[in-house]
This record gives structure tokens, sequence and C-alpha cells, in this order.
């Protein structure tokens, strides 16, 4: 088991495989794009499933792929069908875009891949194309609802919500749960990346997102269960899905944290606010051993900050954009 100093438990590695995307949402990534990273720069499949080899080793159980946009790196299926087949790895997830998830709907699914979550900040195609940059929404919701025939389960829309860009749909997402059986996670909008600058313009907080929903209809708590991360979850009464409120600045959920972020260069984090990181690309590539590599894990957490300090004066803004950190 892993625990760090202020004795949260670590079991869970999200796990970036690219920094590259199809799309240009405006929290994620500047306009003008980044510049990529070499291909030398990003971690080899191998060298990511001998890292999980090892995390399992010392109690991580839970994986998530993230990106940039996971789907569009070659092999991905091949890599969660090794990663699925580690023993002492027992639930693998997926966050993804949804521009590729049709035609690769029944390959995740085969492959271990039966949660996912979706990127979906609008059910507006218009307003779609304002905060991604580009017009896939047709593509996306089709991928959803592909994906929910096939069996994945949970299903969960992940909606940043963006004060006088798409805070006028927060009841409209919030109905959609009435005969969908999907997750919506209302998630407020962070400072992190260059977008992050203009936070304060941006910001609405979970307990106001939340206020909006029960002005319409009573939400009602539920159960927690293995998969919630840190939502709170509610639903409507009668409901086919649910409503959960990500707010890590209103209602920061840093003492029950149990994550550590991998980039894909080869950078564990143990905070998505901060911009520090232990390199274990370096070591990897220099042939350090098993036993080398869980000593940089345990590196990682020993470094894990007690919290981000949001609202602080020594809260400093994460510089890094999302795209490179893995969400």
């Amino acid at each position: 088991m892993l625990v760090d100093r202020y004795n949260r438990k670590i079991n869970y590695l999200r796990i970036s495989v690219t920094d590259r995307c199809n799309l240009r949402c405006i929290y994620c990534m500047p306009k003008e794009g980044i510049p990529k990273l070499s291909h030398k720069e990003i971690l080899r499949y191998e060298e990511l499933l001998k890292i999980v080899r090892v995390a399992v080793q010392k109690g991580i159980s839970k994986f998530r792929i993230t990106g940039g946009e996971p789907l569009i790196r070659k092999d991905v299926i091949h890599f969660i069908q090794q990663l699925a087949n580690i023993p002492g790895v027992r639930d693998i997830s997926l966050t993804t875009n949804g521009v590729l998830l049709y035609q690769m709907a029944e390959e995740l699914y085969n492959a271990g891949i039966h949660g996912i979550n979706v990127s979906m900040d609008t059910l507006d195609p218009t307003k779609y194309m304002r905060i991604t940059g580009r017009d896939y929404f047709n593509h996306v919701w089709r991928g959803i609802e592909h994906a929910e025939q096939i069996g994945f389960f949970p299903i969960k829309l992940n909606v940043v919500v963006m004060r006088g860009l798409n805070d006028d749909e927060i009841l409209d997402f919030a109905k959609l749960t009435l005969d969908k059986p999907y997750h919506i996670r209302f998630i407020e909008f962070m400072p992190i990346g260059p977008e992050g600058v203009r936070h304060t313009e941006r910001f609405i907080s979970g307990p106001e997102i939340k206020s909006r929903i029960q002005a319409l209809r009573k939400l009602i708590p539920v159960k927690s269960q293995s998969f919630d991360g840190p939502a709170r979850r509610f639903k409507f009464r009668f409901a086919k899905g649910e409503i959960g409120f990500i707010s890590p600045l209103s209602h920061p959920f840093c003492s029950s944290c149990n994550r550590l972020r991998l980039t894909a260069d080869g950078k564990l984090r143990g905070c998505l606010f901060s911009d520090e990181g232990i390199d274990i690309k370096t070591s990897l590539r220099n042939g350090c051993s098993h036993e080398e590599l869980g000593d940089l894990l345990i590196s990682a957490i020993t470094h894990k900050p007690k919290g981000h300090h949001f609202g602080e004066e020594t809260f400093k803004r994460c510089a890094s954009p999302m795209i490179r950190i893995g969400g």
C-alpha cells in the first residue's frame, strides 16, 4: 500500500499517452497550438507497461488513459489490451474527446475499457465549434450513443462550465439525465495554462451550478461507489442518469486525493495544479531496475503536496497547458 505524508492512500495513476489532440479546446490549448513533443520524447508503450507493473507491485490498481487525445495514438488498442492483462490491474478507464469514439468503441470495449469519460461542454453544434475550434459535434454525439448501445458503463460527460459561454446550458445537461443513463459531471473552470488568466471572468462555482439545477427539480444524493472519483453525486427522482459536481476550487478534495499523473514525456506529477514533477523517463532509458523505478514512484508520492492552496497567497497558477498535463 502506498501512503503519502498526509496519510492518503495512493492507488490511482492517470497515464497520458500523447500530447497531441484533434481539437483545440479553449481551456486546454492555445488557439495557435503548442509545440509538439517529438516521438523520442514521448514514453514508449513498453516503458509505460514497465511503470504500470511496478506501480501495481506498490499498490496502485486503478488506471485511466488520457492525452491529449489518447485515441489518436497509433496502436493504443493493443496497449490497452496489454495493460488489462497485467495481474493486479483492477480498473481501467479512458478520457476522450469522443471524435474517434464511434469507430473505436467496440475495440475499446473488447480490450477492457468499459467506463469512459467524454469531454462534452455543449449540446449546441455552433457553440461546440467555438469551444473546440472544430466541427465535430455530430461525430462525438454519435460515438456517445454508440458506446451506450455497446454497453459502456459508466458513460460520464465532462462539462467544464464557463460563465458567459456555456453556463446557459446547465439545465439542458441536467435534463439529459432524465432519459439517458449518462453521468453528467459539471467541472469548475480551473486556472491552468494560458486560458487560466481568464479564470475570474469565466469561473462559476459548483454550488452556484447546483443551485441553478435545484431550482428546476430536487436533487437526491447518490450513495458513493468505487468509480466516483472526486464528484459529489446526485440524481433526480426516477431519472436514468446522474449529476455530479467536481469542484476543486470551491470544495477542494485534496485531503482525499488518491492519484498521481504520468505525463506523456515521462514526468510523475502529484497535483494537477503544480508544475513540479519527478522525471522517470531518464532513469528508464538509462536502464534502471524495478526497485529503482519503485523508488521514483515513492519519491513522487513523498513530494505530493498537501493541497493546491487556491485562494491563498501561496497559490501559484500552473503554467503548463492542460494538454501537457493529462487532465
